[in-house]
């Protein structure tokens, strides 16, 4: 198993990419501490994956909430080997310009990211070092049409703090990966993006004629966070069908 005897956190993981992750880690060893905002959602995943797995309830823009998280994780189980920062919100909006969702975007999916960074990271250098995977999306890496430009750059930050957060925390052996998912199934909060007639218009966009499966996600997940990829760190990996290829 590529995980067994690992600790990890995955946020965001009472649906979609986040519960996925969660499954698979467990699968693969892990011990595995969910977190969302959804409590009876989280809750329910975790006592499914048995023993293994516990929930916490965290606004990943809250620093008590992350303060709470670590306590309770290091209780729990005494180390954190890997983190995987999977909580956001979507990036459709039919007002390109407005500015509270500019704000909710950079609060939620940029800060919510580096809050998630800081409170571990400290935990990590003094266990010898682990594997932070950061969910950014292909939005990090070029602009779109019908895309809030809040959600691109957060995105975008998210990709950028990565790598700054690879180079200077190398020497600690804690390595810091982005990926990037591209059309996946629509998300609760996605707006534009969860019409039929977008999701038409944005699948045909997709080299690979397909949206993506959220196991597709998780699997590049427990790439970076396996001992498999214990020589890259700083690198943004895309799973979007061919999307940004073109």
């Amino acid at each position: 198993m590529r995980l067994k005897d690992k600790v990890a956190i995955v946020t965001g993981a009472a649906s979609g990419m986040g519960a996925a992750t969660a499954k698979l880690f467990v699968a693969e060893g892990a011990k595995v501490v969910l977190t969302d905002i959804l409590e009876d959602e989280g809750a329910a995943l975790a006592s499914e994956l048995g023993g293994d797995a516990r929930f916490q309830k965290l606004d990943v823009t809250s620093e008590a909430d992350w303060d709470a998280l670590i306590a309770e994780t290091l209780s729990a189980f005494g180390r954190i080997d890997v983190l995987v920062n999977n909580a956001g919100v979507s990036g459709s909006h039919p007002d390109v310009l407005n500015t509270d969702t500019w704000d909710e975007q950079m609060n939620v999916n940029a800060r919510g990211v580096f809050l998630g960074m800081r409170a571990v990271i400290p935990k990590m250098q003094e266990g010898g070092g682990g594997s932070i995977v950061n969910i950014s999306s292909i939005s990090g890496l070029t602009g779109q049409k019908f895309v809030h430009m809040g959600y691109n750059a957060a995105k975008g930050a998210v990709r950028l703090a990565t790598k700054a957060a690879a180079v200077q925390f190398a020497r600690d052996g804690i390595r810091v990966n982005s990926v990037h998912p591209g059309l996946m199934p629509a998300m609760r909060t996605s707006m534009m993006s969860s019409d039929p007639e977008v999701r038409r218009k944005m699948t045909n966009a997709v080299p690979m004629g397909r949206e993506g499966r959220v196991e597709e996600v998780a699997h590049a997940n427990l790439f970076l966070a396996s001992d498999d990829a214990s020589y890259i760190t700083g690198i943004e990996v895309p799973v979007d069908g061919g999307f940004v290829a073109q």
